[in-house]
């Protein structure tokens, strides 16, 4: 073995390193994850939405409204900041996993070896790399053993491959055995991790199924807003409204849509993040909580995925007539002698224990020859592949052996044969040095299984369980995996061959794709097709793996799931990342998905039921002529009426599937809410806003004078005094009637007794009926404190309380009558559908 001492050259020099450096030649790769901060804050608080919520807020300010703008902007900005921070926080933690699995390199420079970090290797530099060491650069091998590496995380096939002078070295894989020095020729963007790396970059995450509904209806609701914005500048170029009159009517306008349901869903995914968190899986995309519930099929790589890198003796298959105790004792001792450590090697050696017997000769696994050998003062003893000793057997061999092997190659086992020198002075080496067989004695078949990872039968079980399809895609032996999926409960008789979906036309590819359980021998191009083939088909996707041949397809699924002690760049791009490399999160990350998607469908009820109302409010009073029925600051107790109930409601959830008819589930719920509440809404402020008109004398109480001069800064004397007033006292009916009638509406959702029943059977849960119960005692305080009333726009006043309150009982028996007869369906024709939305 090459020591410092006996280099085979001196390396670079500093000064030509630091003209690499200067050439920009070095192995620095900016990392995928991982976003930087500035782009996680600027994706997060420079939305289209907030963008036009910023402007307003500026222009209330501008004009000394600053409360107006709080209110306007607040909510919008206290969410981005929830969700840049729970963002901002897995990517420092996966950073100090990074840093916690960064090996130091070996390079020689100035004719010494000396240890630097992946990132300063530069171009040219000499490397040396022995066993455990993973190469972090392209390029040959110059001097030293022949080395066993590892390059599963390439290929997915666990043989190791033997590497000799002038064979190339790729990064991203692990040397298992031997020790050797190795020219760095591309590193970097220019490497075989650094371009993998380089595609990582593209990220973009998937919305989800509860994202697009969103989107969808919020898209709707602003195009919505847009349309009355512009019929409100109109109105106010012929009426002669003053700036600060149309600012705050755009900025009652920009609250009608239900950015509140964003700061929900935002609350609920880093409550969920922080929840999966505890149980193992660092969350990375903060959508990727309720992304999981959507997941109907998993792909799952198998090496050093579903199995640990590690292999098991499974058995010993004794012949001859040999004692079994003894052949294990030799067995032990000769693994001992060998100086290749691969996978096969350090799990017979744990298996079988040995001591070093003195070694007279030695002969190394190679893939040329497949076999290794030792031997010393009581003979020799070779283990390697059936096939390439099979010549060396003499006629007399127990025919048995070959029966006993094709039983353990269909169990998925990988089988050696342990065999003895049939002359105990003979050497392995021919005249000229090269290893060369003499005449064996069958001695036992050795059978190795590769470590299924703890727990990971159990959990895709689970999610079986759930409904959700499982399919193992590998680039190992067909018959291994498929061996391994029976191992995980997945029995597939017939595994489909990367080779063979290659050479299909696009639509039997498809077809197999989606019928198939097991895949062997699948390069990364191919896996990255089938899980497109399998989104072309409109299955929801996850995928787990952990090596950088699995990075195409973890980012082409909706959900990528990575083990932490797989490779960095595979940490990068996932939006899930196992912590513990167990599969023990996934079925509790799923439940914790399908709890907050369900909470969310509930608060999307509420939520759309109030701006539909409010639309319909705006509408209505605007073609009585009866001024506008909303300020900036009275929009704001949505948070209190609906914010605060749908936070509570969400964590309240219990998981359930995702309802594919939710769509129409909504539009049967909110359109008679939306309707029958904007009627009694509008006859409520119409009422309190003649009645105030009415007044003898238009006499408006002194009490509402010095109120309504201390809020606008008008003087009673002023010609629309009176009508403004008017709109003081009806906007407070109009807040009083709209909220209570909010609470009620969780009582529908959630009945606590029969008289509520019409939308939905009776309810165990008796939290929702208690929080109402609250919401009215607080929003009562709120009334009868002056600074709160003043603060959220309101006056207290008898008449108003007196409209609202006589409004709420035929209110709720209308409402309720028209959902327990479906009363608007059956008008409009408006039918339960058959299937998904």
């Amino acid at each position: 073995m090459l020591t410092a001492e006996t280099l085979p050259a001196a390396g670079l020099t500093s000064a030509q390193v630091a003209a690499a450096r200067e050439r920009g030649e070095t192995n620095a790769v900016p990392s995928s994850t991982s976003r930087r901060y500035w782009s996680i804050l600027r994706a997060n608080l420079f939305t289209l939405f907030n963008n036009f919520l910023y402007v307003i807020g500026l222009a209330l300010l501008v004009m000394g409204r600053p409360k107006d703008a709080v209110v306007s902007v607040g909510l919008g900005l206290l969410n981005s900041l929830i969700g840049s921070i729970q963002e901002v926080r897995a990517k420092q933690k996966l950073d100090r996993l990074r840093l916690l699995h960064r090996a130091p390199c070996r390079v020689v420079r100035d004719g010494a070896e000396r240890e630097v970090t992946p990132e300063q290797i530069v171009r040219g530099d000499l490397l040396h790399v022995a066993a455990g060491d993973q190469i972090v650069v392209d390029g040959p091998m110059i001097a030293g053993d022949r080395l066993e590496v590892d390059e599963s995380s390439l290929t997915g096939e666990t043989a190791p491959v033997l590497k000799g002078i002038g064979d190339r070295l790729h990064s991203g894989t692990v040397v298992l055995g031997g020790s050797a020095y190795q020219t760095a020729e591309a590193v970097g963007a220019d490497s075989n991790a650094g371009a993998l790396t380089a595609t990582a970059k593209a990220w973009k995450p998937d919305p989800t199924p509860m994202q697009w509904r969103i989107d969808a209806i919020v898209r709707l609701i602003m195009l919505t807003v847009a349309v009355m914005s512009a019929a409100v500048l109109a109105n106010a170029a012929l009426k002669g409204l003053t700036l600060v009159e149309v600012v705050q009517t755009a900025a009652v306008l920009s609250g009608l849509v239900p950015y509140g349901l964003f700061f929900l869903i935002t609350i609920s995914y880093a409550v969920g993040a922080a929840a999966i968190a505890r149980r193992g899986a660092l969350i990375q995309q903060i959508s990727a909580v309720e992304s999981l519930c959507s997941v109907d099929v998993v792909c799952t790589d198998k090496t050093g995925t579903l199995t640990t890198g590690r292999m098991n003796l499974e058995r010993v298959e004794t012949f001859d007539g040999h004692d079994p105790a003894t052949v294990r004792q030799l067995l032990g001792t000769a693994v001992e002698a060998m100086t290749t450590r691969n996978h096969t090697v350090v799990a017979l050696a744990q298996a079988l224990p040995g001591t070093l017997p003195p070694v007279r000769e030695r002969v190394a696994f190679s893939p040329q020859h497949r076999w290794s050998g030792v031997s010393g003062p009581d003979g020799g003893y070779v283990l390697g592949a059936v096939e390439a000793l099979d010549g060396a057997f003499p006629a007399t061999a127990d025919p048995r052996m070959y029966a006993v092997l094709d039983d353990l190659t269909r169990q998925g086992l990988r089988v050696l044969l342990f065999a003895a020198t049939a002359d105990p002075d003979t050497g392995f080496l021919d005249a000229d040095g090269r290893p060369a067989l003499p005449a064996l004695t069958p001695l036992a078949l050795v059978a190795l299984r590769d470590e299924v990872r703890a727990g990971a039968g159990e959990a895709l079980n689970r999610l079986r369980a759930e409904g959700v399809e499982i399919k193992i895609i590998s680039g190992d032996d067909p018959r291994t995996v498929a061996a391994l999926g029976r191992c995980v409960g997945l029995d597939d008789a017939d595994p489909v061959t990367g080779a063979d979906l290659e050479a299909m036309t696009p639509a039997a590819f498809d077809d197999a794709v989606t019928r198939g359980t097991v895949f062997g021998r699948v390069t990364p191009r191919t896996k990255e097709r089938m899980l497109g083939s399998l989104r072309r088909q409109g299955r929801y996707t996850a995928m787990i793996g952990d090596g950088v041949n699995d990075i195409p397809s973890l980012k082409k699924a909706h959900v990528g799931v990575a083990l932490a002690g797989g490779n960095s760049v595979a940490c990068d791009v996932a939006d899930i990342v196992l912590l513990d490399d167990s599969f023990d999160a996934l079925a509790p990350a799923q439940r914790q998905g399908r709890r907050i998607v369900t909470g969310i469908a509930t608060s999307m009820y509420l939520y759309l039921a109030r701006v539909s109302t409010s639309i319909l409010i705006i509408v209505g009073v605007a073609m009585l002529g009866l001024g506008f029925p909303y300020e900036p600051s009275q929009v704001a107790l949505v948070l209190f009426t609906v914010g605060v109930p749908t936070m509570l409601l969400t964590a309240w959830a219990e998981p359930e599937p995702p309802d594919p008819g939710l769509i129409g589930s909504l539009a049967r719920f909110v359109a008679p809410a939306a309707i029958v509440t904007a009627l009694f809404g509008v006859t409520v402020y119409a009422t309190l806003y003649q009645f105030v008109l009415t007044l003898p004398g238009k006499r408006v109480p002194e009490n509402l004078v010095a109120r309504f001069e201390q809020f606008t800064g008008l003087l009673s004397t002023s010609a629309t005094f009176t009508e403004q007033a008017a709109t003081v006292v009806a906007q407070t009916g109009l807040t009083v009637f709209t909220s209570f009638a909010a609470f009620l509406l969780i009582l529908f959702l959630k009945p606590p007794v029969r008289v509520f029943a019409s939308w939905t059977p009776v309810h165990h849960d008796k939290r929702p009926a208690a929080l109402v119960g609250a919401l009215i005692a607080v929003f009562v305080v709120i009334l009868a404190t002056p600074v709160l009333a003043d603060y959220f726009g309101l006056f207290p006043d008898v008449a108003a309380f007196a409209v609202a309150g006589l409004a709420l009982p035929p209110w709720f028996l209308l409402l309720s009558a028209v959902w327990r007869f479906d009363l608007l369906s059956r008008m409009i024709g408006f039918h339960r559908p058959a299937g998904p939305d």
